[in-house]
């Protein structure tokens, strides 16, 4: 049974044209039973109708026959004509016979015999019942014209010179090609665009009527002018053309009929041709057409997908994208399912984009889109989600899809996605680059309370820019501020360095130290060769290596700068080299200017003296002692001899060692790593944690329970300020913000109690993972609520966080989707001026509304400066304002950029992470701040401070947050206008004083130099005022008014939230009503000049070293939180940069 089983008889052979004619009877005389599926194929007439129509390849080579016939009748019906030679003077007869010459009639009598028969043959294959349907047919009535007369020839010889219209065989020639074109694509189961086969049918119908034209108004002017056919066919033309010369013209009736009626013909056949070409026009350009397959193999392009495409979108992609040098070659390619925007359209039409931006309509989950978009040849995709979406987990679904889909249909094609939740980030770790928008959001805003501005760090250094900004404004802020926003993160092998390559065997803060000395560039990383993670700042321990990869701050990268040496000609002559601090007037190495092309930067000293790292420290009273000049950065320092700094405090500190009048309290931290982690993917971070994890009930912060009686946050008696988030949802992304501000670098006495201000209770599952961090709470209620931000202890807070809610994020137009947030912090801004409110916003261009004041002229100066850096066409036009300055604000659009530039700089969003504190990689540093005081003036300039922070700490200074004091109240902007008549006079008495004093205040503050202040009212008022006309007394006396209605004004809003206060039995002494910073300016200096003055209250940005990595080794806790680390971070590591 099993041998009969394993027989498989043959199967029977493919149809071949024998088949077609024998049938099967091969196979009658076998015994073995046949079943035929398709019985309907087995008749002579299905067989025929499969060869001749229901085959593709078969069918298209019937066709291309058919064409050529028609063609060579028409051929032939020219070469007729020119033979011909009319001889007879009746004019009738010249037009129904003609001269035929033999040869030419036996061709013309084959063509019509063999195209008669395959018109019967295909008319009975598609016989369907209704014979009339057939026999009307035009295409049919042709052929018969065309065909008959010719065969009718054959069997009466006289009628072999009359007249047959041989020239309609052109339209039936025209429905050949047709039918041609369509066997063609079924054969090849490809489709061209409708946009070529419509053009195609134009161009055809055309040429058919003007050869008809021509043909028939030359045979009927064989009676009349016996015109040729070309000039039969330069009259079609000149009339179709509606041009009309009248030199040539028909004389008989019956050509002029005929002409009427090629007229009429065209008048019904054309436009309908031309309508069905607009409507196709139209659509391809909604749909945007294809990408050619052509310039995909020899031109470079990038994908970017999108849910849907909004004109500030497009314009961050484009000019981020297009600022690299070698992207300009580059084409982008939209891939969008909606219809592209009127905006959007308007500006693809600008010559700048229209060459290398094409717009696709179309879904990157079908297959013939990804097609079109040459998906497999692109040099990398875009994929961003709708943060406009009102549900954004159904935003990251769709991002998701849209990623499976492009990995599944262009495996090699790198990716790079935004994704919106921390939850969903794992779906794509298959991407190249992946960066998630609430972890950055969350993690910067949690900096920002414990680092100033540090949103405005990371988003000047995350953009591209020359560094021009505010470069022709008078205000000295502006200047510094703008030159210094160029800046950005570059690497170099430094082996092939300029800037590190002599460092190499010696240690990495001495390289960071002299290179910023030498050069004026911020070394701030490295990364080894056997190693894949990036390392901030790894110490005095790391010993740089020729293989090492270099990450650096500068203005441009090394490649693009001059380097000018001034002393190569006294080395050479023998002549003595003066160090770089020696002499007072000479100026360090740091002079980089921007410019189009190279940098040129100017090494004076390129060899300093051997004592030129002694800093000596000036004299009290020009006499008495000397203190210790600053200690020199080693080539090789001992790592056990890296003091903590006395600048500031220690991170890694024993915290055991504190005040007995700390309390207990503060013994119960440990350190370690939490252990309930909110979403799959967040990075293991050491952590201050509590020993045993906390009720939920004690988390309430507004009610008591069984463990406390605690309502309000003064009941708590905390001894730091607190730090107050206002939320809708407990997301995950909160986690992010609760996790920098517990790192274990952070010293327990500086960890301020965190106040999480919700609208919506938290879920048991958000509650089980912040447990675990000490004093962190959680309240119902929202910030239009004055009584629940009094509860919460806003009287006791340094810092207030307004995150952005998702519910508002849509809107009906567009850029009010921020209005409530706005017009609450707004709210909050009048109520207590003394708190630092940090406000996230959705879209960049409403940050102008912060801290709004009309009246101010100051802000209305600002606003033109923004409105001429934009017409410059700055991607940082909105830099100048100041909240955002100040950090007081900003948008995580504005973070678009970091997944932009890691086309060019894969490793922006490593380092932007490691800076953040999202990702803790062992051994390297993180970021945080220290706050010039009094004690550390002695030091005087940035360079200095770099010089005492790398040899006594191994700390790397990246920036300054500075703050100067201003006036911008409005009495001070009518002031200005008051008085200008009088001051103008004295500014130019004094004009020489300003120019003086500007040369001698190299980077000091503007509130020390009142000519320099004097200067800035000045230039503000002359932009703001629009005529010069004296106050009259009326208007003094309004002022005057207004200055009593303000009064009231503050001291209204001072009851009204010191009654409240009683009303809650809040004690109200905290509330200062009068204690504001209202009147100062903040503003963020990235890597500044060495001789940079330092000023009171500066707060300098530092890389810290892990604190971790300078412990002994054989200590076994350090082995084991190394050990947990190692592990951890194997278990969740992989390829892709999250």
């Amino acid at each position: 049974m099993a041998e009969i089983d394993s027989v498989v008889p043959p199967l029977p052979p493919r149809y071949r044209f024998r088949d077609l004619l024998l049938g099967d009877q091969y196979f009658q005389n076998d015994d073995r039973v046949q079943v035929e599926f398709y019985v309907n194929e087995n008749t002579f007439k299905e067989r025929l109708k499969l060869f001749f129509i229901k085959n593709q390849r078969s069918s298209l080579r019937i066709r291309l026959f058919n064409l050529s016939l028609k063609l060579l009748t028409c051929l032939l019906y020219i070469l007729r004509v020119s033979l011909d030679d009319p001889t007879t003077q009746d004019p009738w007869e010249l037009i129904f016979w003609v001269n035929r010459k033999v040869p030419v009639w036996a061709i013309q009598v084959t063509v019509a015999l063999i195209s008669f028969l395959e018109t019967m043959l295909l008319t009975y294959l598609s016989y369907k019942g209704n014979i009339w349907e057939q026999i009307f047919q035009i295409s049919f009535i042709l052929e018969m014209i065309n065909t008959v007369p010719f065969i009718i020839t054959i069997f009466w010889p006289p009628l072999r010179n009359i007249f047959v219209p041989v020239f309609l065989n052109c339209w039936l020639a025209k429905s050949a090609l047709e039918n041609m074109i369509n066997d063609f694509h079924r054969a090849i189961q490809r489709t061209h665009s409708a946009m070529f086969n419509q053009v195609l049918i134009l161009i055809c119908t055309l040429l058919c009527l003007v050869f008809t034209g021509a043909c028939g108004i030359q045979h009927l002017e064989r009676a009349g002018k016996n015109l040729t056919l070309f000039d039969s066919l330069y009259f079609c033309i000149v009339t179709f053309s509606t041009v009309g010369y009248g030199d040539v013209t028909p004389r008989i009736w019956p050509s002029q009929l005929l002409v009427v009626i090629m007229i009429c013909v065209a008048l019904v056949v054309l436009p309908l041709q031309f309508e069905e070409l607009a409507y196709l026009w139209m659509e391809r350009q909604k749909s945007g057409g294809n990408y050619s397959r052509h310039r995909a193999q020899t031109e470079k392009h990038v994908v970017l997908c999108v849910s849907s495409l909004k004109i500030d979108l497009l314009m961050d992609f484009l000019n981020e994208f297009y600022a690299h040098p070698r992207l300009q070659d580059y084409y982008v390619v939209i891939l969008c399912p909606t219809e592209m925007d009127i905006q959007v359209r308007r500006v693809l039409q600008i010559p700048l984009w229209s060459q290398r931006v094409i717009y696709l309509q179309g879904s990157a989950l079908k297959d013939q889109d990804l097609m079109r978009a040459k998906m497999d040849d692109a040099e990398a995709c875009f994929i961003l989600s709708s943060r406009n979406e009102v549900d954004r987990t159904a935003a990251d679904h769709q991002t998701i899809l849209r990623a499976w889909a492009v990995k599944d249909f262009a495996p090699n094609c790198p990716l790079y996605v935004q994704i919106l939740k921390p939850e969903n980030k794992f779906h794509v770790k298959f991407a190249d680059h992946v960066v998630c928008e609430e972890e950055f959001r969350y993690a910067m805003l949690a900096l920002n309370c414990v680092c100033p501005a540090t949103s405005t760090l990371v988003t000047l250094l995350v953009h591209t820019s020359r560094g021009q900004e505010g470069q022709l404004s008078p205000e000295q802020w502006q200047r510094m501020y703008g030159r210094c926003s160029g800046n950005e993160v570059y690497h170099i092998h430094l082996a092939d360095s300029k800037f590190f390559g002599e460092y190499d065997g010696k240690s990495f803060t001495y390289a960071s130290f002299h290179a910023h000395k030498k050069y004026g560039v911020c070394l701030i990383g490295v990364k080894r060769e056997d190693n894949k993670s990036i390392l901030l700042n790894p110490g005095p321990r790391h010993i740089m290596a020729a293989t090492d990869t270099c990450y650096y701050i500068n203005i441009t990268k090394e490649e693009n700068s001059a380097f000018i040496f001034k002393e190569e000609e006294k080395h050479n002559k023998g002549l003595p080299v003066t160090g770089l601090y020696d002499a007072p007037s000479r100026l360090p190495v740091h002079s980089i200017i921007a410019s189009m092309g190279t940098v040129a930067i100017d090494l004076q000293n390129p060899a300093p003296a051997e004592d030129s790292n002694k800093l000596t420290l000036p004299t009290e009273n020009g006499a008495g002692s000397r203190r210790p000049s600053i200690a020199p950065v080693l080539e090789l320092a001992d790592s056990s001899a890296i003091l903590p700094c006395d600048l500031l405090s220690d991170p890694s500190e024993d915290e055991t060692n504190q005040s007995d009048e700390e309390g207990t309290p503060a013994l119960e931290y440990v350190k370690g790593y939490p252990p309930n982690s909110p979403y799959i993917g967040s990075s293991p971070t050491l952590c201050h944690l509590l020993q045993q994890k906390a009720p939920f009930c004690c988390l309430r912060l507004d009610k008591g329970c069984r463990h406390n009686s605690f309502e309000d946050a003064k009941a708590y008696g905390f001894k730091n300020k607190l730090i107050i988030v206002s939320a809708e949802t407990a997301g995950n992304g909160l986690y992010n913000f609760i996790v920098p501000l517990r790192a274990y670098y952070r010293p327990r006495k500086e960890l301020n109690p965190i106040v999480l201000l919700l609208d919506n209770p938290p879920d048991n599952h958000f509650l089980e993972a912040i447990c675990w961090f000490p004093m962190v709470y959680f309240m119902v209620g929202t910030i239009d609520n004055l009584d629940n931000l009094l509860q919460c202890g806003i009287i006791y807070a340094d810092n207030l966080v307004v995150v952005d809610k998702e519910s508002t994020m849509s809107a009906e137009e567009d850029y009010m989707a921020d209005a409530k947030t706005i017009v609450n912090v707004q709210t909050m801004f009048r109520l207590f001026p003394s708190l630092s409110i940090i406000t996230e916003l959705t879209h960049p261009f409403n940050m102008r509304f912060m801290q709004f004041r009309a009246k101010d002229c100051y802000s209305l100066a600002l606003s033109k400066l923004e409105k001429i850096e934009r017409d410059k066409g700055s991607n940082l036009a909105f830099m100048f304002r100041l909240p955002f300055a100040a950090g007081r604000v900003f948008s995580i659009s504005m973070l678009d950029t970091l997944l932009y530039q890691s086309f060019v700089k894969d490793y922006m969003i490593p380092i932007a992470r490691l800076l953040l504190g999202l990702d803790t990689t062992p051994g390297s540093g993180y970021l945080c701040a220290m706050k010039v005081t009094e004690e550390d003036l002695w030091i005087r300039t940035y360079g200095r401070l770099f010089q005492k922070l790398c040899s006594s700490s191994a700390e790397i200074p990246i920036g300054i947050y500075r703050t100067e004091s201003h006036m911008f109240s409005s009495s001070e902007s009518q002031m200005s206008v008051n008085v200008e008549d009088c001051e103008d006079a004295r500014d130019r008495r004094e004009s020489w004083k300003e120019k003086t004093a500007h040369r001698n205040s190299t980077g000091s503050d503007q509130s020390e130099h009142p000519l320099l202040r004097k200067k800035s009212m000045q230039w503000a008022r002359r932009l703001s005022r629009k005529s010069a006309k004296a106050p009259s007394r009326a208007e003094r006396i309004s002022q005057q008014r207004l200055n009593l209605y303000r009064r009231s004004e503050r001291q209204e809003l001072s009851e009204l939230v010191k009654n409240r206060m009683k009303h809650l039995g809040l004690p109200t002494v905290g509330y200062d009503e009068m204690n504001d910073h209202q009147n100062t300016l903040s503003y963020v200096l990235i890597n500044p000049p060495p001789d940079t003055i330092l000023e009171l209250n500066d707060i300098v940005y530092i890389i810290r070293s892990d604190p971790l990595a300078h412990m002994p080794e054989d200590l076994p806790g350090r082995q084991q939180s190394a050990k947990m680390k190692q592990d951890y971070n194997t278990e969740t590591r992989d390829e892709t940069h999250l």
